[in-house]
């Protein structure tokens, strides 16, 4: 029985060690998961912070966007009251019928935006070139006209100060809302590449987790081998205490028998010898 103890003392003191070796292994292995998942938890926070920043200006360049659009609407309304009043001395002038400075101004524009941005044939855009060229000269000679009253020349000066002021501020319009659109694809692009390394990042954390709970479990192992190697060399030291023991209760009854039988001769009278003696007087009969 000691035998097979001792024997399962040596498979567990090997066992013990294959779980410590194992464990340590998973523990770096763990800490190196650790290391990556934090670093690309850093990584993420950095193109966060820096899409966070995109777009913090996109929405400051829509805010100017907003204030430039109101500016620019408010200038143009007041130009339309001016051209209302140019047009109201005009019909009260009789300066000629048909459709207003600002109406005819407005043709112009739509037909000079058709002509930019629709595909015309070259008859239609000949066409259209020339409604354009009759209807500027038409501008041109009704402005003439009214530029022969002081109070219309101030009117049409005013008028065309309050536009060209508009002009400015859609043309920030303009500005602002390219630089904001600018600012929101980087930002989009930058989100989505936060998001991919968020991902590595969650991938990293579970390849931490199961390496760490791996090595917990290799630990638990261990820890168990290690208790029943405690336990077992109780069990041991017992044995091998009973044993020495034994062994000595049977050399103490060998030792008795001997001197007894030794102790009955000298009762009969034979002669001792020295051995004889210490074997007495071990045994306590002499």
């Amino acid at each position: 029985m000691l035998n097979e103890l001792t024997n399962r003392k040596t498979d567990l003191k090997n066992k013990s060690e294959e779980y410590k070796n194992k464990r340590n292994e998973l523990n770096l292995e763990a800490s190196k998961c650790a290391t990556k998942r934090n670093d690309l938890n850093k990584r993420t926070k950095d193109l966060i912070d820096e899409a966070q920043q995109l777009k913090k200006q996109r929405d400051e360049n829509n805010q100017q966007v907003s204030e430039a659009k109101l500016k620019r609407d408010e200038l143009n309304e007041q130009a339309n009251k001016v051209y209302a009043e140019i047009d109201k001395i005009r019909k009260d002038l009789n300066l000629g019928d048909g459709p207003s400075l600002k109406e005819l101004k407005r043709e112009i524009d739509r037909l000079e935006f058709k002509q930019q941005t629709e595909v015309l044939t070259p008859t239609s855009e000949r066409e259209l070139v020339d409604s354009i060229a009759k209807m500027t000269d038409e501008l041109k000679r009704r402005k003439q006209q009214l530029e022969g009253s002081s109070e219309l020349k101030s009117l049409l000066e005013k008028a065309q100060s309050l536009r060209d002021e508009a002009a400015v501020h859609h043309n920030k319009v303009k500005e602002y809302a390219e630089a904001a659109q600018q600012y929101h694809d980087k930002m989009i692009v930058i989100f989505k590449d936060a998001d991919k390394v968020r991902a590595e990042s969650d991938e990293a954390h579970k390849e931490f987790v199961k390496a760490q709970e791996a090595a917990d479990e290799q630990h638990r192992l261990f820890i168990q081998s290690q208790k029943e190697i405690r336990e077992l060399n109780k069990v041991i030291i017992g044995l091998k205490r009973k044993t020495k023991e034994s062994k000595e209760e049977s050399i103490r009854e060998k030792t008795k028998k001997e001197a007894e039988e030794v102790y009955n001769q000298f009762k009969l009278g034979e002669k001792l010898n020295t051995e004889d003696l210490m074997l007495l007087q071990r045994s306590g009969l002499l």
